[in-house]
């Protein structure tokens, strides 16, 4: 399988990015909903599926 190169950009921001945090998925959760904080404008949020009901016997 040939490498894509966007995929290995991914990979590499990715590891760079929990580097910074020295691997810790707590410090990197943080991080993230602080940044979600700080850019509300870039959130998008969808309205509630709505609820199907079944149809019983």
């Amino acid at each position: 399988m040939l490498a894509d190169p966007i995929v290995e950009e991914v990979r590499r921001v990715r590891r760079e990015y929990a580097k910074r945090f020295n691997y810790d998925l707590r410090a990197i959760a943080a991080d993230l909903r602080k940044q979600e904080q700080q850019h509300r404008e870039r959130l998008i949020s969808f309205p509630a599926k709505p609820v199907r009901r079944r149809k019983t016997g």
